[in-house]
């Protein structure tokens, strides 16, 4: 068994919570909203200090998992921008691309599975009905509350199923 198999998760939501997703929230405010120019523009967000000092700190004695409502097609921008940042190596779990549950169902159901074969030692994520949800659920968990609240990006992860 590898020692990581071993260690602890910790599990951390992306958009505004490692990444600040404001210049792109433009994208949201329009009607109808243009969810593929808003995925498009994630290779650009900033990293969040307080998000990432959390991440690399939770590294050493976790393994980072990454849990995020973006869609399975961002993969690859996702991936370039983890390390183009120098997060923490981990799994990167998303949303399949025609999955439009809200956040709270498809993150729990990631972290249930997970916590099946593995201790799961913090949830760090800024969607407050995510939150609330997985510390229904048992879990130990985080609000990133370092980045701007965006009223938009709120609706859409619960009613739109979309981030």
């Amino acid at each position: 068994m590898k020692e990581s198999s071993r260690r602890p998760l910790a599990v951390f939501d992306l958009d505004n919570t490692l990444a600040d997703t404001a210049h792109r929230q433009r994208f949201l405010e329009q009607r109808p909203r243009d969810w593929d120019a808003f995925f498009a523009a994630a290779p650009q967000d900033s990293p969040l200090a307080e998000g990432v000092r959390l991440a690399l700190d939770s590294a050493r004695e976790c393994e980072v998992v990454y849990l995020t409502g973006r869609p399975e097609w961002c993969r690859r921008d996702t991936l370039d921008w983890l390390a183009a940042h120098g997060l923490p190596e981990g799994r990167v779990h998303m949303r399949r691309d025609d999955d439009r549950r809200p956040a709270r169902r498809t993150k729990l159901e990631i972290l249930r599975r997970l916590a099946r074969t593995r201790e799961i030692r913090v949830l760090v994520d800024d969607d407050e009905l995510v939150c609330a949800d997985a510390e229904g659920a048992g879990f130990r968990v985080l609000r990133a509350r370092w980045a701007a609240p965006s009223a938009e990006l709120k609706i859409a992860q619960e009613r739109e199923g979309r981030t």
